[in-house]
């Protein structure tokens, strides 16, 4: 779909500027890559056309940064399937509307698109597999990633059709046109207050219902406060702010200062704060310090040296 995007983009910007959906260099030349002029990427069209609802385009680039995330790992996709169903399904219809608005409902690819059902009460077995599988590091980074950008969004956004899907699936008691579809799917911003309030108190009946209130960083620690506990833990020994980031660059928990993406955690013991733009450490980061100082053997001189040369330490390795 990330490709189909992207021919779209350049379809529309053949019939309205030609053939110029190209990089160019300061010199006014193509850039090209194996003697081919480099097109603009889909970021860059989403840019360049700057027609899309916000909900739309938060939704495309979602994708962009998913489809980055899992292109080069060893994950069974099925996995995340669930879990990403809304914004599939928005992805399909926000490509249809905007498919259609450019050029047409001539064009109009619904009849192929096909809804795709989820058989919830026949995942107990599968969800055995899939908590296994999960635990699997690049799923979990990839699971993560869909919580953190998720929680980037502001209300709106979030609850809007166009970023993701909501609906509601309701098995007909009877059927009085035995041709009709034996499921209706009905959308949620189709019903009226009054049916939204029912559901809810129906979904209090087929599951429980359980309301988080959430703050932001519950839990989490500071640098400083990492170091801090770190020592309170340790008998005889200590670490520094600087020895502190000496190790979390050893371990590659985190990017360095900089980096293109400051979400490229590990997420077991660092997550990237958006609003500060700083990081935060998980209780796990603070153990396995404590745990990896007292194993012996790891003088402060011996790991900065390390770090200096350049040199990085499998953190499986010592973990606890």
């Amino acid at each position: 779909m990330v490709m189909a995007w992207l021919r779209l983009f350049q379809a529309h910007f053949n019939v309205t500027i030609g053939d110029k959906y190209y990089y160019k260099n300061k010199n006014g030349r193509y850039e090209t890559i194996d003697g081919e002029r480099k097109a603009w990427e889909l970021s860059t069209c989403i840019k360049k056309y700057g027609k899309l609802e916000p909900p739309v385009a938060k939704n495309l680039e979602f994708f962009i940064k998913l489809r980055n995330k899992i292109e080069h790992r060893h994950i069974d996709k099925r996995e995340i399937d669930y879990l990403i169903f809304g914004e599939c399904q928005a992805l399909l219809y926000n490509y249809e509307n905007t498919l259609i608005d450019l050029f047409g409902s001539e064009y109009s690819v619904n009849e192929a698109l096909v809804y795709s059902l989820q058989f919830s009460q026949l995942r107990t077995g599968s969800q055995k597999s899939s908590n296994k599988a999960a635990l699997s590091k690049d799923l979990k980074e990839v699971m993560s990633f869909v919580e953190k950008y998720r929680n980037t969004l502001d209300d709106d956004t979030f609850n809007s059709m166009e970023f993701s899907v909501k609906l509601i699936q309701i098995p007909k008691i009877s059927n009085t046109n035995r041709a009709d579809a034996a499921i209706d799917f009905v959308r949620w911003d189709s019903l009226s207050e009054e049916d939204k309030e029912a559901f809810d108190k129906l979904s209090v009946i087929i599951k429980d219902k359980k309301v988080t209130i959430q703050g932001a960083n519950v839990k989490r620690f500071k640098p400083s406060e990492v170091v801090n506990n770190v020592n309170a833990q340790l008998a005889g020994k200590s670490i520094t702010s600087n020895l502190h980031v000496t190790l979390y660059k050893l371990f590659e928990i985190r990017p360095p200062n900089g980096s293109d993406d400051p979400f490229d955690t590990n997420t077991r013991y660092c997550l990237f704060d958006e609003t500060h733009g700083d990081y935060v450490y998980e209780q796990e980061w603070i153990d396995f310090l404590v745990h990896f100082m007292q194993a012996g053997g790891h003088e402060p001189s011996e790991l900065r040296a390390k770090e200096r040369a350049g040199e990085k330490l499998d953190i499986s390795k010592y973990e606890i």
